[in-house]
């Protein structure tokens, strides 16, 4: 039962409401994929929050896609099963028994998770891997490094088909190679592909950093294509921050308006980013 007594902090929430309009209207019937990892997947409180956003931005008309990692719960299950890695130039060599491990968590545990979380606050999540409906046919992106993949094609017929009954994708990023091999394919890479595919509006790419920095450590609000690489050749974006960046670049290329870096662990940093004037992270766009 409401109680009826109004004080100004209700009234805030009004004029917040009000003024979010203009955007709800603007991304009505737009097709936004969010990549979701890092401590933005590390607590039941932060998964609670962040599919309470995602179901309220299907209910003011958005098409939402979820692409999901899960590196942590990948070594916790390899340790687990005392599976030892084996590194090429620091990136994990995907053998056949680290892949199995991969999908059983990707596909498993992780992608169920996100999936009761949406379903808890009222959504129809469905969950998927890239392996589904062909979705995601990889290329196998360094024999050195085993079963990791790039992909090659997607079709997003079976995507499509969900947006038209309501229901929100949940994708763990597998790809399925050309002779039928599982492919483990870097999260933030399988989500600029198919965010590339759909044309989507937007890509968010939900990171434990609050976006990319300038040389004095200042988060830049918004960008264009050429300053990224402009910043990358000059080495003011470095380390993890290159291939989230390369990743906007390819999906910008590739048809999506605009990619967003910005951080998971704030909390409703995607309705903060779509439905307000100031936005979160840092904003990519063309040149």
């Amino acid at each position: 039962m409401k109680t009826r007594n109004m004080n100004q902090d209700w009234i805030a929430t009004a004029e917040t409401l009000s003024s979010a309009l203009p955007y709800l209207q603007r991304y009505t019937g737009a097709t936004v994929v969010i990549k979701l990892g890092g401590h933005a997947m590390g607590s039941d409180q932060a998964m609670d929050s962040f599919a309470r956003d995602i179901v309220l931005m299907q209910q003011v008309g958005l098409n939402p896609v979820i692409v999901h990692g899960g590196g942590p719960m990948i070594n916790a299950m390899l340790d687990k099963l005392d599976i030892q890695s084996t590194f090429v130039d620091g990136k994990r060599v995907s053998d056949k028994a680290t892949v199995e491990v991969v999908e059983m968590v990707l596909s498993g545990l992780v992608n169920k998770r996100i999936v009761q979380a949406i379903n808890a606050q009222g959504g129809t999540a469905v969950g998927l891997s890239g392996k589904d409906a062909n979705l995601m046919i990889c290329d196998q992106t360094n024999p050195a490094l085993g079963f990791v993949g790039t992909p090659a094609e997607i079709d997003t017929t079976v995507l499509r088909n969900l947006f038209d009954t309501d229901m929100i994708p949940v994708i763990a990023p597998l790809g399925v190679g050309r002779n039928g091999e599982t492919f483990n394919v870097n999260g933030d890479t399988a989500a600029g592909a198919i965010a590339a595919e759909l044309r989507a509006d937007r890509l968010l790419l939900l990171t434990d950093v609050s976006g990319v920095k300038n040389g004095d450590g200042n988060v830049m609000t918004e960008l264009k294509t050429g300053q990224i690489r402009q910043m990358i050749a000059e080495g003011t974006i470095a380390g993890g921050m290159i291939p989230k960046t390369e990743t906007a670049l390819n999906a910008i290329e590739g048809g999506v308006r605009a990619v967003v870096i910005l951080d998971g662990r704030a909390p409703n940093a995607c309705l903060l980013e779509l439905f307000t004037e100031h936005g979160a992270g840092s904003l990519i766009r063309a040149t």
